[in-house]
């Protein structure tokens, strides 16, 4: 095909011969030097909801309306999965945790309402070893420790909330984790990216 006729049929066809090589669809160019690039919004994807809940909920849901230091407990909780290298999911279940724990309250002796000598925003206990009391109401040191422990729980991953959770705090009330569990994948996918 010669190159006249080649031209022709490539410019019919929405494609450019410049030097022998084709160029893309052939825009149609205007001259707009006198308008202002439009500002674009870039917002950070938020987490798959399929691997914040990746069985689903598990029974009644309960929510409570975060005050300013439980916000921030929450960050500092998914702060410390970040920092531990661990996924979205491990904040998940953390979050969960301290929710029915402490409702995100960093919580100190309680005197008589005290669960034992139970403190923090995962009530732990310094007598069962996850450290002093002034380490276990640093919210980053509490969120490491319960990292740390549910790390060591094998396929904790692939694990409903509540047996995840319930292996690494031993509760009572094992089956108590999972009306938190929304709620907690709501906060990772609201606060992980920010």
């Amino acid at each position: 095909m010669n190159t006249i006729m080649r031209k022709s049929v490539l410019s019919v066809a929405g494609l450019a011969f410049v030097g022998g090589v084709f160029a893309g669809p052939i825009a149609h160019v205007a001259n707009h030097a006198d308008t202002k690039p439009a500002a674009v919004t870039v917002q950070a994807d938020k987490p798959d909801i399929s691997k914040l809940i990746p069985h689903g909920t598990q029974g009644e849901q309960s929510h409570i309306t975060l005050n300013d230091e439980q916000t921030a407990n929450v960050k500092a909780i998914i702060a410390a999965t970040k920092k531990a290298g661990l996924p979205e999911r491990a904040a998940v279940i953390s979050i969960a945790t301290s929710l029915q724990e402490s409702k995100l309250e960093n919580l100190g002796h309680l005197g008589d309402r005290n669960d034992h000598d139970s403190l923090g925003l995962f009530q732990q206990r310094p007598s069962s070893g996850w450290g002093t009391p002034e380490q276990i109401t640093d919210p980053e040191y509490s969120t490491t420790a319960f990292l740390k422990g549910l790390k060591q729980v094998d396929g904790w991953q692939d694990m409903p909330l509540t047996v995840a959770a319930q292996t690494v705090q031993v509760s009572a009330y094992p089956d108590a984790y999972a009306q938190w569990e929304q709620q907690a994948a709501d906060l990772v996918a609201q606060y992980w990216n920010s």
